[in-house]
């Protein structure tokens, strides 16, 4: 396995290419061909964020027959003693790292979980698939579109295993579910409902304040624009700001998102987006909207996504969940691992039910060196990820309006414009004035599938990267 040396990181982020501020030199993939570790080997593991989700990561794999975990990392010292402390319980002394590139130059370390902030998913994998390790990285994969792809190219490239966090596609019962679906079970499929009905309550106004004691605040920002220090930017809160997170569609939404489509069997980008919404209900430092409708259209099929951060009822008995509509019934997810099949009279065929282990199936492919193992291989979690940036990107570029009859983009189509009466609904019941507020009606974005751009849309085309900050810099290619 070859060695990634600090100096070698710096090299690769100073110059830029054409314009984008990428960087353009990249280490070599290992020249040795990855070997293949027996069924009784167990990989050497390291945790990259361990405040939140990463904790999880952290149970996981101490928990797993096929893992060893030998090192964290985190750029807060003051939140590593949950890790450090569990590690001790199960008769480990894990090495603790604050910075990335000094952990990637650890030869000793097979793979890498990456529990980071949206910002930094796809620099963290990137560089860690050029230093020769294999990668398991939380949703969404990326910050922006172009950097799920070349996740995606790294990969390749690189010959590395990299699974995405989706953990549904792991889980026996949605799984199930799906095979009901594609079976044909209820017909053919004309549009999948993906629900973020989730209560997100304010964040409040926060001044700036000096950087914590033992946070290591410029790796934090890493690839993201410098800015003072507010804790209304920093932990969890970080996602409800564009420059580290993508609010609620790449939050919780992925999952809801990923399913909508692992259900409508689509392995692309869809032909157009549209998104209309606002940060509505209260006022504070987040920029990201709490309420959502992005409609997704394939062709021969949709993909409506509702967020909903104020409080709101089920719909059809699930509010993180989704809803897949055929000719001949729906299934309803009710959670990540159920799922309930109806008719069109509304009787209940089938139930799907079951778990599952996504850090096994990413150790399992590890050790098989076969990406077709995965369940969630990287190319599906970019593919989820983008449509999430695709909506974001749409809402980003609306205007304001105020509530009306009519939505540009919506009209024609019954089941976009059927959701946005239950949003205006909705909002009049958590008491937001029609009448007074606004809210953002992004345009009908058309999208070039193969290049996985923007037709004749500089604008919209600009979102889909971003400049970085060196040398934290994700590459234009590799």
């Amino acid at each position: 396995m070859s060695q990634f040396s600090r100096r070698q990181f710096l090299e690769q982020s100073l110059t830029t290419v054409a314009g984008l501020s990428v960087a353009s030199k990249v280490v070599a993939a290992p020249s040795e061909k990855p070997k293949k570790a027996s069924a009784n080997e167990r990989i050497n593991v390291a945790v990259i964020g361990v405040h939140g989700r990463g904790m999880d990561h952290v149970r996981g794999y101490l928990d797993h027959p096929s893992a060893n975990l030998v090192a964290i990392c985190d750029v807060d010292e003051n939140t590593i003693g949950g890790a450090m402390k569990a590690g001790e319980k199960a008769g480990k002394m894990l090495k603790y790292y604050s910075d990335i590139r000094q952990l990637l130059e650890d030869s000793s370390i097979d793979a890498v979980s990456i529990a980071t902030p949206n910002h930094w998913h796809a620099l963290a994998a990137i560089w860690a698939m050029q230093a020769g390790k294999d990668v398991y990285v939380e949703k969404p994969v990326s910050h922006n579109v172009h950097e799920g792809r070349v996740m995606v190219d790294a990969s390749r490239k690189y010959s590395k295993i990299c699974q995405t966090g989706t953990q549904i596609r792991s889980l026996k019962g949605s799984i199930d579910a799906i095979e009901y679906i594609h079976s044909g079970k209820i017909g053919t499929v004309t549009l999948a409902r993906g629900l973020c009905y989730k209560r997100r309550k304010s964040i409040g106004l926060k001044s700036d304040t000096a950087v914590p004691k033992g946070v290591h605040y410029d790796i934090w920002q890493g690839p993201a624009p410098e800015h003072a220090f507010n804790p209304n930017r920093f932990h969890y809160e970080w996602h409800w700001n564009w420059d580290y997170g993508n609010g609620d569609l790449g939050n919780q939404g992925i999952h809801q998102m990923d399913v909508a489509r692992w259900a409508l069997n689509k392995h692309s980008l869809p032909k157009s987006v549209v998104t209309l919404g606002g940060r509505l209900g209260y006022v504070d430092d987040g920029n990201t909207p709490n309420t959502v409708v992005s409609v997704f259209d394939y062709g021969d099929s949709k993909l409506i996504f509702e967020v909903r951060g104020l409080e709101t009822p089920p719909l059809n008995g699930t509010m993180v969940g989704n809803i897949v509509y055929g000719t001949e019934g729906y299934v309803v997810f009710t959670g990540y691992d159920s799922a309930i099949a109806f008719d069109n009279s509304h009787n209940k065929v089938q139930e799907f039910k079951g778990g599952g282990d996504h850090y096994g199936n990413f150790l399992q492919a590890v050790k098989s060196r076969k990406r077709s193992d995965l369940h969630a291989d990287i190319e599906e979690g970019h593919l989820s990820s983008a449509l999430c940036h695709l909506g974001n990107i749409s809402y980003r570029l609306g205007k304001p309006q105020h509530s009306t009859t009519k939505v540009e983009g919506f009209e024609g189509d019954e089941a976009a414009m059927e959701t946005y009466s239950r949003f205006q609904q909705h909002l009049a019941a958590n008491n937001v004035d029609l009448n007074a507020v606004t809210f953002m009606v992004g345009p009908k974005l058309k999208i070039d599938t193969r290049h996985e751009t923007f037709h004749n849309n500089r604008e919209a085309n600009q979102y889909l990267t971003r400049e970085y900050r060196a040398p934290f810099v994700v590459p234009a290619k590799v």
